[in-house]
């Protein structure tokens, strides 16, 4: 409840007082109560003593112009309500004798009272002044930084006064209470205090800028303008944001950090990015120096010397995935690396620095026998020096232990040639391959074959890094080039085949082949050198195939008994005749078109050559070139009887022996016979 006490403004306070105190409302209602009041005159009285505790307010002076008239405007509104209120509740107007009363806007507080009444923030119209209750709150107390002792509580002159206070508490709590919320910042009622002022102000304000109330007495009052709002402190304000900007900063920085505590192989990376942590890792690598003590003489070697290697960002990338910053529970954790030394590099570095260490390896070696056409190898002999091994798994252990400095007793080992025997046997076995293989080829053929001793002339073998390279002279080779073309070169071999007078092929005389001619030779020479220093002797000439062509014999036997002629055709012609002794009539030859189905180089004939007991039979032993087309009757040579030109056997053809030796190959199998009379 927000209540409003005015008072004379002579010898009660001045318009620079500040009020500010701390009572307990309490107390005052029961001083109310002992009083007793019986009037309207007593309960208004009730109402002025109430103690009232504000917070920083200082009234203005009287007479003070500038800050009524800032308030005008609102001021009067305030005042036609506060009058019309004052009426309802008194039945009459105060009138102004020119005293002013001040509104005081002090912080809200809350109240004790009886009957509770809304903040006055929501408050749309001042409620009426409760007579017979007196205000009562809870003891508030305010912090400020000038204390200003409360000012004395004055009783009002007349019943005018008591109402025209009654009138301006219900306007000031209005008017004050939404400055008040901004001001306290605390759920506290404000309280506001008029203070009367005994004189007019020297120049009077106009009504339509500084409201006035009138006493029965003649004493006018008028509204003080309010007092500037002090500006806030903003220091909390301001702490808040910059503890806002360190937490958010934390939060972020934890996003991106490597947890406190932890290690990789023994080298902190907690609080760091990835990127930093790495670049820690690998200075931590290159500083580590290893002594060689005892024989090293205490010769000393820093991690980079030794070319000494770490996957240092995929150490810190898997730090900072395994326990990042805002993890806690993934803090003080060492994860170890596993450190590489480039063999090539360490063995030089160890070298320089301890050469006494040392013996040389010797290169395997290779080169060509004459007296075997044939390539030999020299094995490789190892060399001694530091152990690489020893020294690696030395800075591995000190740089998991977080030591910069580690002593190495040096322990020798062998030190493979860097052309080994291995090597050099396996490139023995190509050049003696490719010895084995050089020539020219057409197809798969080796047409122009290179002498073992003439090839190896043409290559020359040099170590080079851990093998050999082989390479080849071209102009060693083009003398031979120029040679190829004749041994290259052939004419084609036509085929010859025998067939039937339908052209079906009876059989071939000569398969035939195709001729070739060598194609253009420029470029052979280097061609070859190339292939030969990878390895490759077989060298496929260019050449132009000429293709081959067939003969065709269509060959056919006619026999004439009339005649007793055989006649020989090729292609539809006679290319001889022969006489012959066909059978007698008793044994005759038949006649029709037979083919030689069977060819016997001798043979015995007669039943009586393998039966004994045969009646009207023979036996001829030894019967050459036979030729059967007719079941047991064919051609034969003839050598018991020269009656040529006569029927004189017993079904078969009588030739010659040269007759029937020619024909016998001359006529294959299938060969067409046709005998006629």
């Amino acid at each position: 409840m927000t209540d409003l006490a005015t008072q004379p403004h002579a010898g009660k306070a001045s318009g620079d007082d500040a009020v500010e105190g701390e009572q307990g409302v309490d107390s005052e209602a029961t001083a109310t109560a002992d009083s007793a009041p019986s009037s309207a005159m007593d309960e208004k009285d009730a109402v002025t003593q109430s103690d009232v505790v504000t917070e920083d307010v200082v009234a203005p002076a009287a007479g003070s112009e500038d800050s009524a008239a800032g308030e005008a405007d609102s001021a009067e509104a305030q005042e036609t309500d506060a009058v019309a209120e004052a009426q309802d509740a008194d039945g009459e107007a105060p009138e102004a004798d020119g005293e002013v009363l001040e509104p005081d806007v002090p912080e809200a507080q809350e109240t004790d009272a009886e009957t509770d009444l809304p903040e006055a923030a929501d408050e749309t119209e001042a409620p009426e002044a409760d007579a017979e209750t007196a205000p009562a709150g809870p003891e508030a107390e305010t912090d400020v930084s000038d204390e200003v002792e409360p000012t004395t509580d004055a009783e009002p002159e007349d019943d005018s006064t008591i109402e025209l206070a009654s009138a301006r508490e219900a306007e000031v709590a209005t008017d004050t209470a939404a400055d008040t919320a901004v001001h306290s910042g605390a759920d506290l009622e404000t309280v506001a205090v008029a203070t009367a002022v005994l004189a007019p102000p020297a120049v009077t304000p106009s009504p339509a800028t500084t409201p006035t109330e009138t006493a029965a007495d003649g004493s006018v009052y008028a509204w003080a303008p309010e007092e500037p709002k002090a500006k806030k402190k903003h220091t909390a304000l301001w702490i808040s944001a910059a503890a806002g900007v360190a937490v958010v900063g934390l939060v972020v920085s934890s996003l991106v950090l490597i947890a406190p505590g932890t290690a990789v192989a023994g080298v902190p990376v907690g609080w760091l990015t990835p990127g930093a942590a790495a670049e820690a890792i690998e200075q931590r690598l290159a500083e580590t120096t290893v002594v060689l003590t005892g024989t090293g003489e205490d010769a000393e070697l820093t991690g980079a010397e030794l070319g000494a290697t770490v996957d240092a960002q995929a150490l810190a990338d898997a730090a900072f995935a395994a326990h990042p910053m805002w993890n806690p529970t993934a803090w003080f954790a060492t994860t170890d690396a596993e450190i590489e030394l480039e063999a090539s590099a360490a063995s030089d570095a160890l070298r320089d620095a301890a050469p006494q260490l040392y013996t040389d390896p010797v290169d395997a070696t290779l080169a060509f026998d004459p007296a075997t056409a044939s390539y030999v190898a020299t094995p490789a002999v190892e060399g001694v020096g530091i152990d690489v091994a020893t020294v690696q798994a030395a800075i591995q252990a000190a740089f998991e232990a977080g030591q910069t400095r580690v002593e190495v007793d040096p322990v020798t080992a062998a030190i493979p040639a860097e052309i080994s025997t291995e090597t050099a046997d396996a490139t023995v076995a190509q050049l003696n391959g490719m010895l084995d293989t050089a020539g020219f080829y057409v197809g798969d053929e080796r047409t122009v074959p290179i002498d073992r001793a003439v090839a190896a002339s043409w290559l020359s073998i040099a170590p080079e890094g851990d093998e050999f390279a082989i390479t080849a002279d071209p102009a060693a080779i083009q003398p031979v080039v120029d040679t190829l073309a004749p041994a290259v070169d052939r004419a084609p071999e036509n085929a010859v085949v025998i067939t039937d007078t339908g052209g079906k092929v009876l059989q071939t005389m000569a398969a035939g082949q195709s001729g070739r001619q060598l194609g253009d030779t420029a470029g052979i020479a280097a061609a070859f050198a190339d292939q030969l220093a990878s390895g490759d002797a077989v060298y496929k000439l260019p050449v132009d195939e000429v293709p081959v062509s067939t003969t065709t014999l269509a060959r056919n036997i006619v026999v004439d008994l009339s005649e007793q002629r055989t006649y020989i055709y090729e292609n539809g012609q006679v290319v001889n005749s022969f006489l012959i002794s066909s059978g007698t009539a008793a044994t005759p030859t038949h006649t029709g078109s037979f083919r030689i189905n069977s060819h016997v180089r001798v043979q015995d004939m007669g039943a009586l050559c393998y039966n004994p007991n045969a009646v009207n039979s023979y036996c001829t032993e030894d019967v050459p070139w036979v030729m059967y087309f007719n079941g047991d009757q064919g051609f034969h040579g003839t050598y018991w009887h020269s009656n040529f030109g006569n029927r004189m056997s017993h079904g078969c053809v009588n030739l010659p022996l040269g007759t029937a030796e020619f024909l016998y190959s001359w006529a294959p199998n299938g060969t067409e016979v046709r005998v006629q009379s």
